[in-house]
């Protein structure tokens, strides 16, 4: 199964070695159907620069490049991408239109949009410059919440790593969630991976930012889930109303307090669930949920699974280990 990866330039190299060491492991894993094979492409086919400096050989040109694929990606440089040129253009649009399905990590959905490849479609990309998407091609209907997205034959991903959550949507779409969970326990990552971008977005930039009455509610927030999270209580630690500070939230953040509190306490609890045995009683305490009924509700919302669902999910027992030790070469 031919999967080939076009990188424009200054690519982030996590965008083509996660997906490939994903696609590898997968393959070394693999009990029946065809195994994957990798083409990387860029324009010219020459040595070309990653934007971390790292150097990299790609395996063809565009002009090399015209075996049909069943799976086109398209990689993100670092931030946006230059718009393609005459000939990339047309090569991606033979491609595309030859392969199974084709899609982008990252910005590379530039580069697709550019091709006029994403026209209609719902699509992702990295929260930072999902709105810039959303202005250049009003033809697209993006979702900067999403780690990745399917719609129809295209699919895309958010920033950099989220190739990898790609990489695992893409193996279970072919060969059955066993292979895919096996390579995500291999790989040390996520299988599914919890929330959307505004965990890194909104949640994780109010660790390093108490600038703002906003910004200082948000981190007591995270350093204080099972504490008095009411909205009067966050006024005060705001020093105004609050109906300023439901003001304040909606339009710096998109979203209530309440709203906002609910999320900080579904990823509390979720790494909780991940990194300990701990009774559901004491998470749902520690957490700051009032009843299972409510974390099971937030869950729902939020991650689309249960509490218990999720912990058997990410602290699973699944499989043997003396089935799955490096040295296998089947997955039973």
């Amino acid at each position: 199964m031919l999967v080939t990866i076009f990188a424009p330039g200054k690519v982030h190299l996590l965008e083509i070695a996660g997906v490939q060491d994903a696609l590898f492991e997968a393959n070394c894993k693999m009990r029946s159907g065809e195994p994957y094979r990798i083409r990387l492409v860029t324009e010219h086919g020459t040595l070309e620069e990653s934007s971390s400096g790292m150097k990299f050989l790609p395996d063809a040109s565009v002009e090399d490049a015209t075996q049909p694929s069943d799976t086109l990606i398209v990689v993100g440089p670092y931030g946006v991408p230059e718009p393609p040129s005459t000939d990339v253009m047309r090569w991606l649009n033979d491609q595309a239109q030859r392969s199974r399905r084709y899609g982008s990590t990252c910005t590379g959905a530039f580069v697709l949009a550019e091709a006029g490849l994403l026209s209609g479609r719902r699509v992702t990309t990295h929260w930072q410059y999902a709105m810039r998407l959303a202005d250049q091609y009003p033809d697209i209907q993006v979702e900067p919440d999403r780690i990745f997205l399917r719609d129809g034959p295209v699919f895309s991903s958010a920033g950099v790593s989220a190739a990898i959550d790609l990489a695992f949507s893409l193996i279970e779409e072919d060969h059955g969630r066993a292979l895919a969970l096996w390579v995500a326990r291999r790989l040390v990552v996520f299988l599914k991976r919890p929330g959307g971008q505004s965990q890194f977005s909104a949640t994780l930039t109010a660790q390093t930012a108490a600038n703002g009455p906003v910004d200082r509610v948000r981190l007591h927030i995270l350093e204080n889930p099972s504490g008095d999270l009411s909205l009067r209580a966050l006024s005060q630690v705001a020093g105004t109303s609050p109906r300023n500070l439901s003001r304040l939230f909606r339009r710096e953040l998109g979203m209530s307090p309440a709203a906002y509190v609910e999320l900080a306490r579904t990823d509390f609890a979720r790494r909780l669930l991940e990194e300990s045995s701990a009774p559901l009683k004491t998470v749902i305490h520690a957490a700051g949920f009032g009843s299972i009924a409510t974390l099971r509700r937030a869950f729902s919302r939020s991650i689309g699974i249960s509490p218990g669902e999720y912990r058997a999910r990410f602290r699973s027992t699944t499989f043997d280990d003396a089935r799955c030790n490096e040295t296998g070469t089947e997955l039973s």
